[in-house]
């Protein structure tokens, strides 16, 4: 067990993110694929010669695949983030989420290590390796709702621990969708998503919102799990939860993880757009979900 963080306030976001190496010395840029049918069914029966890759409008060549979890030697691990508000604003939800977040790390055995973050006006973050799952779920029952909420820094602090992570990374989030606290703005939690490689899955409390407030945090949410190719969820009961739950595991089960070292070999720190197109000539409609770009390495300081 390893701490990561306590009260942690991350820096503004940054413009370049080292991308994970799988395999082999060779930094390629990673992108985690969700590919379904119109119907919304998943498709899991693709190769590498059914993708191509694009970034900045510029077909790019796979040098790396896997499909699903641990499908062969060299796969990349994967390693779960699991991010709880305790606020407050979260008092006639807490049982619900505690709840939620529980039955979620029963579904998903899968990943190496797990890091907890709970947050209310500080930011509290702790990694477990895979056999101190049980601790984790004790911390989540002895949570209570107190204080203020500081979201962005929560999710900040997450993302600036899962940097140096190799492999596949999700992040399951449960909030009400307010912040409160935060020292970092709503822009600069974006930049960092879209910097990051991490799979985002928002799970929604927002029954004892109002009207409008429900509204306006729906899409915020939506927005952070949208820009990483993950989802948002929004239960209204504890039933509802296992089939989320189910299509969320079918989700990381299926996802394929594609690779390829960019042809753009200048280090400017630059947003650069990613398309996944899907090539598959069997008459299907594939619809492809993935995160939508990266920055691109920036040239070193003289100071670094």
């Amino acid at each position: 067990m390893a701490i990561l963080a306590f009260a942690a306030v991350p820096e503004a976001a940054r413009a370049a993110q080292q991308v994970p190496v799988f395999r082999g010395g060779v930094d390629l840029v990673n992108v985690g694929i969700t590919v379904t049918d119109k119907k919304g069914s998943l498709i899991t029966d693709l190769t590498p010669d059914d993708f191509e890759m694009y970034e900045d409008g510029h077909k790019q060549t796979i040098r790396y695949f896997s499909a699903g979890l641990a499908s062969g030697p060299g796969d990349p691990p994967m390693h779960l983030g699991l991010l709880l508000d305790v606020s407050e604003s979260m008092g006639d939800d807490i049982a619900f989420t505690k709840t939620a977040a529980i039955k979620f790390l029963n579904t998903l055995l899968e990943a190496v290590d797990i890091t907890f973050v709970d947050f209310d006006t500080e930011v509290r973050a702790t990694r477990y390796e895979q056999s101190d799952f049980a601790r984790v779920i004790e911390r989540i029952r002895l949570q209570k709702a107190r204080g203020w909420t500081a979201l962005y820094d929560a999710i900040g602090v997450y993302l600036d621990g899962a940097d140096g992570q190799d492999g596949r990374k999700v992040m399951l989030l449960y909030t009400d969708g307010g912040d409160t606290r935060s020292s970092m703005s709503f822009g600069n939690l974006i930049d960092l998503l879209k910097a990051s490689d991490v799979a985002v899955y928002v799970i929604g409390a927002l029954e004892h919102q109002s009207a409008s407030t429900k509204n306006e945090q729906r899409i915020v949410l939506q927005q952070i799990a949208d820009i990483t190719g993950g989802q948002a969820f929004f239960p209204l009961s504890v039933k509802e939860l296992d089939r989320m739950y189910e299509k969320v595991n079918a989700e990381i089960h299926a996802q394929y993880t594609v690779g390829y070292v960019s042809m753009n070999t200048k280090a400017d720190g630059a947003w650069r757009k990613l398309e996944i197109k899907v090539v598959k000539k069997d008459g299907r409609d594939c619809r492809v979900r993935s995160r939508r770009g990266y920055f691109a390495p920036a040239k070193p300081t003289a100071k670094e």
